[in-house]
């Protein structure tokens, strides 16, 4: 049984935007409280044991890493508020069909409906 995806509705586009604008300040706001975390580790091993080094090398690789992802998502984010504005949002880029809302609903920065994913 085939199911016809939903054309997004303007109230939609209006709940998406407030999740895509919310998720926006929360990922500033953790790159804000962690962007010491991505400093480089020092070298004085008077202060600081071999080991525990390698572990604050670690834990500092984890969080360039991790900040990565939030400007890849941060990417995603802007440009899904770009095709809102544009009246392109819901509609995937490979087929030009429309996206399923429930699709919308679990990741409003997808591009792509499920048959082209």
């Amino acid at each position: 049984m085939n199911v016809v995806p939903r054309i997004v509705k303007k109230s939609d586009l209006t709940k998406f935007k407030t999740n895509l604008l919310d998720l926006k300040r929360e990922i500033l706001e953790i790159e804000t409280a962690s962007s010491g975390s991505k400093k480089p580790v020092a070298l004085d091993q008077s202060s600081v044991g071999r080991v525990t080094r390698i572990d604050a090398i670690q834990q500092q690789q984890m969080a360039v890493e991790s900040s990565r992802r939030r400007t890849e998502t941060m990417l995603k984010i802007e440009a899904a508020l770009r095709r809102i504005q544009s009246d392109e949002f819901g509609i995937c880029v490979k087929c030009g069909d429309y996206i399923a809302t429930a699709r919308l609903d679990i990741d409003p920065t997808f591009v792509k409906c499920v048959n082209c994913s």
